[in-house]
């Protein structure tokens, strides 16, 4: 039987340009990617990459704050199921994200509003 270790959890505050070598790093160090998600605060997009280590069970959260229209790079052609993640981001808060190895161009659910999570425009 495994011994559960219980080690805290690691949030680390990245730049749009360290997010492809992280990512790369936390493949090559074993780790798997658990989710990615998306949140609109103060008027900013909050992008969480969050990996977990299934031997120690480690989790460390790569974070990035940024403005609506900052592009990200996509991370499929490092982590190929990411593009179910970055797919939602992109049709649910309209996340600017670049070169995604399968791209549904908006159309992975079957909705009719266009980035739903985000405040309506004008004021609505």
């Amino acid at each position: 039987m495994i011994d559960v270790i219980c080690p805290d959890n690691i949030l680390e505050e990245i730049e749009v340009g360290q997010l492809l070598t992280r990512v790369m790093q936390m493949k090559r160090e074993h780790y798997r990617l658990a989710q990615i998600c998306a949140a609109y605060i103060n008027e900013k997009l909050e992008l969480s990459y969050s990996f977990a280590d299934d031997l120690s069970y480690e989790f460390v959260t790569l974070r990035m704050v940024i403005d609506p229209d900052t592009e990200v790079p996509s991370i499929t052609e490092i982590i190929p199921h990411a593009l179910f993640h970055e797919n939602e981001m992109k049709e649910l808060f309209g996340v600017k994200v670049q070169m995604i190895s399968l791209d549904y161009d908006n159309k992975l659910y079957r909705i009719t509003e266009e980035t739903p999570f985000l405040p309506k425009k004008g004021g609505e």
